[in-house]
């Protein structure tokens, strides 16, 4: 047996018998002021202000088409550039959380939207420098892996087990504010102008670094108290090697997670069409800007119904409850693509790319049909999102396995995205890349239903808290 493995085996075991105690002890929480601060709903709440203001502020930017520029090669490029960093780091970014904890691996992850914000204010006054926005991107890849995946941690271990749908909603509202605070911005800035204006990538990059400060007023996680008095699990620090083991450990412990892979991989493919192939290609710079607020706004009340009104119904068994949320992301994926293929039938790339081609404007009598499909697309996205950290949460409560999981799911994430980005880079057909869309967000529904028959529990085991 190597030592990594030894190691591993000794952290389980231990692991394991903290949990149970845990379980069986009840902690006295903070009162007073400490109360409120070392709340978990209060701590949550900070996580998505630090989401709020960096992956928010890149979510308003994407949402315009093309970064807001004209030409939507060069932000294509970039995203995946983003995406590809991103898939690779992913897979990993569990095991450097683990190492380095989650504060400061979070404050690691925040400065690269900084520089991806930078980069756009760059190439606005220098057209040329398009290569400078594409290495941002490259780097941005990175430090996103590091900081979605002390998010994932976090925000799965903080809840009791009967709470983790409403903690994904405040955090998925809270960081999808700051899309729709972005969108809101920049079309107020750019309502009379055909092209993003320099004050707009001024104000979102002041905003990230606001976000890069956030993480130094977190509690640490090991003095976290749940609200019914069970403590947080401490976060292991073990060594490099033992760490990248436990990914494996992860995978042979726990194969059910395997079926959600299909899932994760959809998780962010569907943007590039419909940001830079539907939303970039027949808007105008203000329609895309009104659309952009449009969809964040919805992600708002996508996130909130599936996760409060759905997920953590009380009086229904876990179980019943992630096949009912199964069943309406389901329905979902079906009605609102039937209705965008009657869309993207009616126009081309070649056609859109014409000089002169007509854009569509907010005072056209068929925007208002437009921007519903954009509505919908925002509440099917916070929906799938939320769903997929759900299923996550209802596999373990231990924030290091919760970890190795986020990172398997940013990964497998940012690989589809990337891959996508790139064809649209490549000026593949719109259709093409919607029929493609389409096709795997069914089929990560599908290969989802065994994992949520058969893994999901009415109650975490004690086996299940840790690698």
């Amino acid at each position: 047996m190597s030592d990594a493995q030894a190691e591993v085996e000794k952290l389980d075991s231990g692991s394991s018998e903290d949990s149970g105690s845990q379980r069986a002890e009840i902690f006295e929480r903070q009162t007073g002021w400490r109360g409120y601060y070392y709340h978990p709903v209060t701590q949550v709440s900070i996580l998505g202000l630090v989401c709020f203001m960096c992956p928010g502020m890149f979510n308003a930017l994407t949402g315009l088409g093309g970064g807001g520029q004209v030409n939507t090669t060069d932000q294509a490029n970039s995203s995946a550039s983003v995406y590809s960093t991103f898939a690779f780091f992913g897979f990993f970014s569990g095991s450097v959380n683990n190492v380095l904890g989650p504060r400061r691996t979070l404050m690691l992850g925040t400065w690269g939207y900084s520089l991806y914000i930078a980069a756009f204010l760059a190439v606005n006054i220098h057209p040329g420098a398009g290569a400078f926005v594409v290495t941002a991107g490259a780097i941005l890849g990175v430090c996103a892996a590091f900081l979605w995946t002390a998010q994932g941690s976090l925000m799965m271990s903080y809840p009791t087990e009967a709470q983790k749908g409403m903690f994904i909603s405040i955090f998925w509202a809270i960081f999808n504010l700051g899309g729709v605070v972005g969108s809101a911005v920049a079309f107020g800035n750019n309502f009379k102008s055909t092209v993003v204006s320099n004050g707009t990538y001024v104000g979102f990059l002041i905003l990230t670094l606001i976000g890069v400060l956030l993480p130094l007023v977190m509690v640490d996680p090991d003095k976290m108290i749940r609200t019914d008095g069970t403590r947080v699990n401490l976060v292991r620090h073990p060594s490099w090697k033992t760490e990248f083991f436990s990914l494996f450990v992860a995978l042979k412990t726990d194969p059910w997670i395997i079926l959600l892979f299909p899932m994760f991989l959809a998780s962010n493919y569907f943007y590039t069409w419909q940001f830079n192939d539907y939303n970039g290609a027949i808007f105008n710079i203000r329609a895309r800007g009104l659309n952009n607020f449009m969809y964040w706004t919805s992600q708002i009340f996508g996130s909130i119904f599936i996760g409060y009104f759905v997920l953590d119904q009380k009086r229904v068994r876990r179980r019943v409850r992630a096949f009912y949320g199964w069943v309406l992301v389901f329905f979902m994926v079906f009605v609102i693509h039937v209705w965008a293929y009657f869309y993207q039938k009616t126009y081309t790339r070649a056609q859109e790319a014409a000089t002169g081609a007509y854009k569509i404007d907010i005072l056209d009598k068929t925007y208002a049909a437009h921007v519903w499909l954009m509505i919908f697309y925002g509440l099917l996205d916070s929906m799938w999102q939320t769903y997929a950290y759900w299923l996550m949460g209802a596999m373990s409560n231990d924030p290091a396995k919760l970890a190795v999981f986020t990172g398997f799911y940013k990964s497998l994430q940012s690989a589809g995205a990337a891959g996508v980005w790139a064809a649209d880079g490549a000026k593949v057909p719109y259709m093409n890349i919607f029929l493609s869309t389409w096709c795997l967000t069914v089929a990560g529904m599908i290969f989802a239903a065994p994992m949520v028959y058969l893994r999901v529990t009415d109650h975490t085991e004690i086996e299940d808290e840790a690698l």
